[in-house]
């Protein structure tokens, strides 16, 4: 489990900058004060915060790293490689199924590191008034159960574990699949040019899929009230129409697209790497 899991950890750092743009994004589109662009959201968070700025959450990021992308990356491998024998390999709709079920572990047990990503990257973008300023993840995880109860951990669990489902099938399993398609329909070998491109695809997919979840997921979480799914999505749906699945959609693919493709190229070259020192091939 450890190599996906450094894997996804650098790619995330790669991608933490335009991560803490799209929360914020999310945020003030649907929150008092002036509406701006990725862009625009970007080259506020430098002039009111300075590189620091782009940074915020840093800490709960490597920690929903450690949790999160260790139980999903490790869980999927697991059981591709119980699954998987001499003669035949799972086909897409089991490769889906696998990826669901390490996805929606994952979310699960990352859930409390995903809560303080949400809550410490938008954190500069309220009023200093209403502000948590945890000092790093561990401050934020003590505080949460002092302040909030052992509850607090799970908030918003479902709607996480629903996303976290949703990311993985359609990123590890998409992409493994388009690696198939690419190597059995095009020319290309099994080497970068295949890798770029089923992952490329794969972001695409994933950012798409994930999009009316990811909105849900971070106002749920930034919320300081509770309130029921249901609820929030009558409320966004009356002022926002069904514009609001896909808002924040181009910077969320900014965001995923490289660390998609960061990801699964580290990921085949590392495997790679792994079997020649082991003696799996020449």
């Amino acid at each position: 489990m450890a190599l996906p899991t450094t894997l996804s950890g650098l790619a995330d750092r790669l991608a933490a900058l335009l991560q803490v743009s799209h929360i914020r994004w999310i945020w003030t589109q649907s929150h008092q004060g002036p509406r701006r662009n990725m862009l625009q959201m970007f080259t506020h968070i430098l002039q009111t915060n300075g590189i620091r700025g782009c940074y915020h959450g840093i800490s709960a990021s490597l920690l929903r790293q450690l949790s999160y992308s260790t139980t999903r990356f490790g869980v999927y491998e697991e059981l591709k490689e119980v699954f998987t024998t001499a003669k035949t390999s799972p086909s897409f709709p089991a490769l889906v199924a696998m990826a669901s079920t390490s996805g929606f572990a994952g979310g699960i047990v990352g859930n409390p590191a995903d809560i303080l990503n949400v809550r410490m990257q938008h954190d500069a973008a309220l009023p200093a008034a209403e502000r948590r300023n945890y000092k790093h993840a561990i401050d934020g995880l003590v505080r949460m159960v002092r302040e909030e109860g052992w509850k607090s951990l799970m908030k918003g669990v479902w709607p996480n574990s629903m996303r976290a489902v949703l990311m993985t099938a359609s990123q590890l399993a998409s992409y493994d699949e388009f690696k198939i398609l690419l190597l059995a329909h095009t020319p290309l070998q099994d080497g970068l040019a295949t890798h770029f491109t089923a992952s490329f695809m794969a972001g695409f997919v994933a950012t798409t899929i994930c999009s009316p979840v990811d909105v849900i997921k971070t106002r749920i979480m930034s919320a300081k009230t509770s309130e029921s799914i249901p609820s929030l999505l009558s409320s966004i749906y009356k002022q926002e129409g069904l514009g609001w699945m896909f808002r924040g959609w181009v910077p969320s693919f900014i965001r995923l697209g490289p660390h998609t493709i960061v990801t699964f190229m580290f990921l085949e070259q590392h495997k790679k790497l792994y079997r020649r020192m082991k003696g799996y091939e020449e």
